[in-house]
């Protein structure tokens, strides 16, 4: 139905940015509700961010508390890729980072924040702040 490719993951410094990229093959994007996970050594993966095509002309996107104001999730004007724009990067934020995609109508913030709610993965990016 879609396979995800993560990319963009790398070593930044503390206080540091970086993008990641979600690009989907098999069909568009926007038919699909996208998260953003991540998962360090030794713990459960956890929600990162979401993003929805509502309406046709309403994006929902939901964040984790942890990421609220640093980080941003957008679609490009092609609908085949999803970014994560991470500011202030800090070493809590360490982790490997996957992208997920399901297909679900209009879905409330602890569905969009469950594992369990996606269908397809990509197989992650790794993401290490350090100084």
């Amino acid at each position: 139905q879609v396979q995800l490719t993560e990319s963009g993951g790398g070593v930044v410094r503390p206080g540091g940015s970086l993008r990641l990229s979600c690009a989907a093959s098999g069909r568009s994007v926007s038919t699909y509700a996208i998260g953003w996970f991540r998962q360090a050594p030794g713990k459960e993966r956890e929600f990162v961010a979401a993003i929805q095509a509502k309406d046709l002309t309403s994006i929902r996107r939901d964040y984790a508390d942890s990421v609220m104001g640093r980080f941003t999730i957008a679609r490009d004007n092609a609908g085949n890729t999803v970014y994560l724009s991470m500011d202030n990067l800090n070493e809590e934020d360490t982790a490997l980072y996957y992208c997920a995609a399901s297909v679900m109508g209009a879905a409330s913030s602890q569905t969009l924040a469950a594992r369990t709610s996606y269908d397809y993965w990509g197989q992650g990016t790794q993401v290490t702040v350090s100084s």
